[in-house]
């Protein structure tokens, strides 16, 4: 059928029923004009795709928010090629809604091999049980990956939040639970054997450019969602590179080069939920906006299948195993950093040591907390036990007493029965 109407209409022109724009050849190229050029901006702002592959049959990679956004991509596409996928999440592995995704993350990968810890970024003292807890085993534990996908942002117009540890919250989740992650499982990376490809890989934003400097504090009078936010990406990238150059400054017993490399990859700006956070404001008037608007972000944004690709390549690229690790992973190819003071020695150590006095002085104070409260759960349940103890004794002076009196009724019956 459409072979005889395509040579009628080349034959006799097109039918009645076409409107005349439709006949017009310039009006037609036009129109294929604009389709291409849109289709061609769609894919410029899609990015790029990686072309590498790597078979990940027995790796061990460990994500942080791997549950939605990109992470979750992540999670699919590296357990699809076989990898053992550990997912830090805040939820426990017994809540219904993590157990449903896990069970549906095995079936469409048919990987059985992944499994939920729970761990609360915004919390170091659970941070530390569950690091304290896989570094302690012998032998060490095969930890082949650890990708840190997990960040949270502050709405625009949005006042400071802090944790319940006392500490702002984009700066714990998105650079401070990470330095204390990698600094308790920074023996079990260095203990990897040599033939291992170790990796962690660092996903970035690059709001890290326009950061204030880290010489000088965010004091809550200039604290902004936009400032807080880029400080705590670029205090990230500042330690990623200090941390590489940890690992390198470690002496293997078998004297063999350091195999663990820290690679940094910036997925650009794609539709995650962080973004759709902050496009609408965080308020229910936003999101109608952009729900309404929604051709907008899907033309100029990545999809979370494209904003992964770039940490898909620092996750499988041959190239990263080799030479020196802190290298730059952007729209699947190796690219320079934005601003010199990431490698700054200096701005690093500085940044090292207000990281760990701050950790330090929260866990004394939150152990002391912790302490505090254990003590009044002890007396509540010891004021608890009394008072059952003591219910106990008045229930049972109470059956006593109603048995005395039952027996008393007893004998005076008896006693008007023999007197009649």
């Amino acid at each position: 059928m459409p072979i005889p109407l395509l040579w009628e209409t080349y034959v006799n022109g097109p039918p009645a029923w076409v409107p005349g724009w439709a006949r017009d050849p310039w009006t037609l190229f036009q129109i294929g004009a604009v389709a291409v050029f849109l289709i061609v901006l769609k894919r410029y702002f899609s990015g790029a795709r990686t072309l590498t592959e790597r078979n990940m049959h027995g790796r061990v990679v460990m994500i942080t928010g791997g549950t939605s956004g990109i992470g979750a991509v992540v999670a699919r596409e590296l357990a699809a090629r076989g990898a053992q996928i550990v997912l830090l999440t805040r939820l426990p592995p017994s809540n219904p809604f993590l157990a449903d995704y896990i069970g549906e993350l095995r079936q469409q990968t048919k990987n059985h091999m992944i499994y939920a810890e729970q761990v609360d970024l915004s919390s170091l003292h659970s941070i530390r049980q569950f690091a304290t807890k896989w570094i302690d085993n012998a032998p060490p534990r095969r930890l082949d990956m650890l990708i840190l996908c997990a960040a949270t942002i502050t709405p625009p117009g949005k006042s400071r939040t802090e944790t319940e540890e006392g500490i702002e919250e984009m700066w714990m989740v998105n650079y401070l639970a990470n330095f204390h992650l990698l600094g308790i499982l920074s023996p079990a990376l260095r203990a990897q054997p040599f033939d291992r490809d170790v990796r962690v890989i660092i996903p970035t934003c690059s709001s890290y450019i326009r950061s204030p400097s880290l010489n000088n504090e965010l004091v809550k009078k200039e604290w902004t969602p936009g400032k807080a936010y880029a400080r705590s990406k670029l205090a990230l990238m500042v330690f990623g590179q200090a941390f590489q150059k940890h690992l390198d400054a470690y002496e293997r017993p078998d004297k063999l080069p350091m195999n663990s490399r820290v690679v940094f990859a910036d997925p650009g700006f794609t539709r995650t939920p962080g973004m759709r956070r902050w496009l609408t404001r965080g308020t229910i008037w936003g999101l109608i906006v952009y729900l309404s608007s929604y051709l907008v972000p899907w033309f100029f944004l990545k999809s979370p299948e494209m904003g992964a690709q770039s940490i898909l390549h620092a996750a499988m690229d041959p190239d990263l195993s080799r030479g020196t690790g802190g290298r730059f992973i952007k729209e699947c190819m190796e690219v320079d950093f934005a601003r010199i003071d990431i490698k700054d020695e200096e701005v690093a150590k500085k940044l090292w040591e207000a990281s760990d006095k701050l950790i330090e002085k929260t866990e004394k104070d939150q152990a002391a907390l912790r302490v505090l409260e254990k003590k009044r759960q002890e007396v509540k349940e010891k004021e608890k036990q009394e008072k059952e103890k003591a219910e106990k004794i008045d229930a049972l002076i109470g059956s006593i007493k109603k048995g005395k009196e039952a027996e008393k009724k007893t004998s005076r019956r008896k006693g008007k029965k023999a007197a009649s």
